[in-house]
C-alpha cells in the first residue's frame, strides 16, 4: 500500500475562511496558486493516485424539482424519459462491472425530491447488495429526514451525496423548488449520523467569481469538511434553462479546483461532470491542482462521460494509478473515530 505523508489531522484544519480571503486566493498568479495547491496535496495525499467511483442512475426522470441545469426535471422539455427504479439484479450486475473496471466506490442516484420510506427500503437493499460485491457505497436521493439518514447509516452506507450547487447568493437563479438551507439541513442529518459527506458544486451556470468563492466558503467552513468534494463543470443540455450560457473559462475552473484543495486539504476533490468536454491537458492540470477523484464510465446519470478506456490511457500517460480502496476506508473510519 502506498504511504501518504499527512501533514496534520482534522483538528488543525481551518473552518473560518472569510470571503475576501478566498477571493484573494482565486486571484493569485496562476502558477503560484497551483504550486501552493500541489504542495499541499502531496502533504495529505499520494501524489499520483486517483480514487475511482462509478455512478449509476437507479431511477431516471420526472423529478418535481426545477434545477436549471438538470435534464431530469419534469418541468423541462428534454428528451429524458421517465423510468422506474432499476431492479436489484441489474444494479448488482452494474456494480460488478464497475469493480472489474477499477472502481472502488459505487454511487447510485435517483431523481427524487426526497425518497419515500417505501423507496428507501428498495435502495437499502441495493446498498447491502453492492457492499457484498466489495465496494464502497454512495447514494444521492434528494432531501432526507433525520430518521431516513439513520436508516441509511444502519444499512452501512459509506457516503451520501448532496451538492450545494452554487453560492447561497446565486442559488435562487438556479433553483426555486427548494432552498439553500434545505440542502444544509440534509447534509447536517447525514453528518449527525456519521455518514461520510459528499458535497460540492457546479461551475459555469452564470455565477461570478465571488459566487464561486462563496460556495467554496460554505463547504470549507463546515464544522467538518466534506470527505468528498465534487467540482462539476456545467454540461449544457438542450431544453434546460441554462442551455446556451457562456459557461466558465478553463483557467478559472482549474483555479477553483486548486482553491478547493487548499481550503479542504484532507478531502478528496473530485473532477466530476464536464470531463467529456475537457482536453487531456486540462484534466492533467486539474490533477496537478489537487483533484484526486473521478467518475469512471461513459455516463454520469444522463450525460456523457469519458470512456473508461480513455481514462486508463490518460492515467498511463500521466503515471497515475487508481487508489486502493483501503486508503479510503481507513480515512473514512478515522474521520469518525
Amino acid at each position: 500500500m502506498t504511504q501518504v505523508n499527512p501533514r496534520s489531522t482534522s483538528t488543525n484544519l481551518r473552518h473560518d475562511w472569510s470571503l475576501q480571503e478566498i477571493e484573494a486566493l482565486l486571484q493569485k498568479p496562476f502558477n503560484d496558486l497551483l504550486f501552493e495547491a500541489h504542495t499541499l496535496h502531496r502533504q495529505f495525499h499520494a501524489a499520483n493516485e486517483v480514487q475511482i467511483s462509478s455512478l449509476l442512475s437507479i431511477k431516471t426522470g420526472a423529478c418535481p424539482e426545477d434545477c436549471g441545469y438538470c435534464s431530469q426535471s419534469a418541468r423541462h422539455n428534454t428528451e429524458i424519459e421517465k423510468e422506474r427504479l432499476l431492479p436489484l439484479d441489474e444494479v448488482i450486475e452494474k456494480a460488478k462491472i464497475a469493480k472489474s473496471n477499477g472502481s472502488s466506490r459505487f454511487c447510485m442516484g435517483a431523481a427524487w425530491r426526497n425518497p419515500t420510506d417505501k423507496n428507501l427500503d428498495k435502495v437499502i437493499e441495493m446498498i447491502s447488495a453492492v457492499k457484498k460485491v466489495g465496494m464502497q457505497t454512495c447514494v444521492t436521493l434528494g432531501m432526507l429526514t433525520d430518521a431516513q439518514s439513520q436508516r441509511l447509516k444502519d444499512a452501512g452506507l459509506d457516503y451520501y451525496n448532496h451538492n450545494l450547487d452554487t453560492s447561497p447568493e446565486f442559488y435562487g437563479n438556479v433553483i426555486t423548488t427548494r432552498t439553500f438551507q434545505d440542502r444544509l439541513d440534509t447534509l447536517q442529518h447525514v453528518r449527525d449520523k456519521g455518514i461520510n459527506v459528499c458535497s460540492g458544486g457546479i461551475l459555469g451556470m452564470g455565477e461570478n467569481a465571488t459566487d464561486r468563492a462563496s460556495m467554496l466558503q460554505q463547504l470549507a467552513n463546515m464544522p467538518q469538511h466534506p470527505e468528498s468534494v465534487p467540482i462539476n463543470m456545467l454540461v449544457q443540455i438542450k431544453g434546460t434553462p441554462l442551455f446556451g450560457g457562456d459557461g466558465i473559462d478553463n483557467i478559472e475552473f482549474i483555479r477553483s479546483i486548486a482553491a478547493a484543495r487548499i481550503l479542504m486539504p484532507e478531502s478528496q476533490v473530485r473532477l466530476s461532470a464536464g470531463r467529456h468536454e475537457m482536453s487531456d491537458e486540462m484534466q492533467a492540470m486539474c490533477f496537478f491542482a489537487g483533484a484526486n477523484s473521478i467518475f469512471y464510465g461513459d455516463k454520469l446519470l444522463t450525460t456523457e462521460n469519458c470512456e473508461t478506456n480513455d481514462d486508463l490511457v490518460l492515467f498511463a500517460r500521466l503515471g497515475i494509478k487508481p487508489s486502493e480502496v483501503e486508503h479510503d476506508l481507513v480515512k473514512a473510519e478515522a474521520c469518525h473515530s
